[in-house]
């Protein structure tokens, strides 16, 4: 049962306006002395680019109709979640690279499992934040030429003015506990432990959130970006459990730089039980090479998290690249090709 008067009080108390924002739990500023710190330590020696196995979802599975939730892991934070007749996108990153510059940066090791050509009619997009590994100019201005006015946005707040500047028509705009009603579900904007920028000038000036999507018999929470913090026992303390998570696990290493705002696996299966999930899948590893441990090592520590904390392997998954799986009472199987 969701907690509607306390819900409507955290939204009171975190709508209040300046010029930057911050984290619910304080977090340590990890700064430029930081940064080149990290930089200096690693010496550039970051984890060598290796491939992963690409399965090519089947478009004929894809355009049909959904009875059961449907989740294909595109690449990164990027999933295309089906459900009665819904197709969502999150975090839609299609480029080659995660940079300001189309010749620099963070590369994929694996190419999109889908291209925006292949996708099946999009009618919604869940933003977290504005990090180009998770809001990608391209594939935004790709997406909205193709859907157009068909397709809403949801955005953290300040995010909505960064879309409608590059012609997104439909935006919903929230802040954190900040909920509407659209059509068959209702979304929640609730707080992750993060932070925002795209340049020098403008950290954390928009807002970082992850998603929450309730049907009137399914549930769907998407974390973004997060460190871990009590919010997620508080988000499940006003909104109840959740039938399926999709929760990051890569990106964690050196951990003194990265702990405040990115969860390691272990944390990630705390985040798993603190929600009350039923099932969670992986997201946010394999992809871009944005960080020191080895880019396979994440599904590897997933599992090793799952027993330390008593949790089944079928209760929290690492798909691969471009697998499509449907949620079935006993829990998530894959779809075969057509």
């Amino acid at each position: 049962m969701i907690d509607w008067a306390r819900l409507d009080r955290l939204a009171a108390e975190c709508d209040r306006p300046g010029s930057r924002y911050v984290n619910r739990h304080p977090t340590p500023d990890h700064g430029l002395r930081e940064f080149l710190r990290w930089q200096r330590e690693t010496r550039g020696r970051f984890p060598a680019r290796r491939p992963f196995p690409l399965r090519r979802p089947d478009p004929a599975l894809l355009a049909s109709a959904a009875d059961r939730p449907r989740f294909t892991w595109i690449g990164h934070a990027t999933y295309l979640v089906q459900y009665r007749g819904w197709n969502l996108l999150t975090d839609p990153v299609f480029s080659e690279r995660c940079s300001p510059l189309s010749f620099a940066g963070p590369k994929r090791t694996v190419a999109p499992a889908l291209s925006i050509d292949d996708l099946p009619e999009i009618h919604a997009v869940l933003v977290s934040h504005n990090h180009y590994d998770h809001l990608d100019r391209a594939s935004v201005r790709a997406l909205n030429e193709r859907f157009g006015e068909r397709l809403c946005w949801f955005a953290p707040r300040g995010v909505g003015q960064w879309l409608r500047r590059r012609g997104v028509a439909r935006v919903v705009e929230l802040g954190w506990w900040q909920h509407q009603r659209h059509q068959d579900f209702h979304a929640f904007c609730l707080p992750a432990q993060h932070f925002s920028g795209r340049g020098a000038r403008d950290r954390n000036r928009t807002l970082w959130c992850g998603w929450r999507l309730d049907w009137d018999d399914f549930s769907l929470f998407f974390a973004g970006d997060t460190g871990y913090a009590p919010v997620f026992r508080e988000i499940h303390d006003v909104l109840g459990p959740v039938d399926v998570a999709l929760l990051p696990i890569g990106a964690y290493q050196p951990r003194w730089f990265m702990a405040p705002v990115h969860i390691n696996p272990d944390e990630a299966v705390r985040i798993h039980q603190d929600l009350a999930a039923g099932h969670s899948l992986a997201m946010h590893w394999g992809t871009f090479v944005l960080t020191d441990e080895p880019l396979d090592e994440p599904p590897k520590a997933l599992d090793a998290a799952r027993r330390r904390h008593g949790v089944a392997a079928r209760s929290f998954q690492a798909p691969g690249h471009g697998d499509t799986l449907s949620l079935h009472d006993h829990g998530f199987e894959e779809e075969p090709p057509r």
